[in-house]
């Protein structure tokens, strides 16, 4: 008989919060100025930086005054940051709040910065409720390196097939399969309500939006 799950993983960005740069940078300067950005400036290197713990404000600063010409938009990525992650994805908060209602531990596991998980907490709510926050800013590591995943297991005493995780990439998925976690590739909130039922944790009525 398989062990029951004791404990719900949700990733945020692109899980509960969309989290698409490329998006906010098309709308701001074009598709092809940001190609071409996005071609000079490894900024999802510089992201990393953040999540792995580094000051938000002085890496994307930093990173700014390196590549003069693009300055004013590579600042963006701070002083705009929030219109970089938006918007929320209803469904998957209900999900969330749903397994807490029928007294499912829910936890994070999110690549995040100190700073701007903390900003991005004054401004989405949810972000408050789960039973415990994995926040790699805070860990100094970032998913897929397995220590983060052995990290939560050690704090939170569970581990292999009592915890159930989704995350939107492929490799974080893997590495968490390695560990022996449960997993569902989250391609929308629809297939994770279904994942939830599948697993017994909700009802297909409590799964709707």
């Amino acid at each position: 008989m398989s062990e029951p799950i004791e404990a719900v993983i949700f990733d945020i960005g692109n899980v509960l919060i969309e989290w698409q740069p490329e998006r906010y940078y098309d709308r701001t300067i074009g598709e092809d100025r940001r190609r071409a950005m996005f071609a000079e400036v490894d900024l999802h290197a510089m992201n990393d930086r953040v999540d792995r713990g580094e000051n938000f404000r002085e890496v994307i600063y930093e990173t700014a005054e390196a590549y003069p010409h693009w300055r004013t938009e590579i600042r963006d990525w701070h002083d705009n940051w929030i219109e970089l992650a938006t918007p929320v994805i209803p469904h998957s908060v209900t999900l969330m709040r749903t397994l807490r209602k029928k007294g499912v531990p829910v936890y994070a596991l999110t690549n995040f910065g100190i700073e701007s998980f903390d900003y991005a907490q004054t401004q989405y709510d949810f972000l408050g409720e789960f039973d415990r926050p994995y926040v790699s800013g805070h860990m100094g590591v970032i998913k897929p390196d397995p220590r983060i995943y052995e990290m939560v297991e050690q704090d939170s005493g569970l581990s292999g097939a009592r915890l159930l995780f989704t995350d939107d990439r492929a490799d974080n998925i893997v590495a968490a399969r390695a560990r022996g976690w449960l997993a569902h590739h989250f391609e929308g909130p629809e297939g994770w309500a279904e994942a939830l039922v599948a697993h017994g944790l909700l009802t297909e009525e409590e799964a709707r939006p």
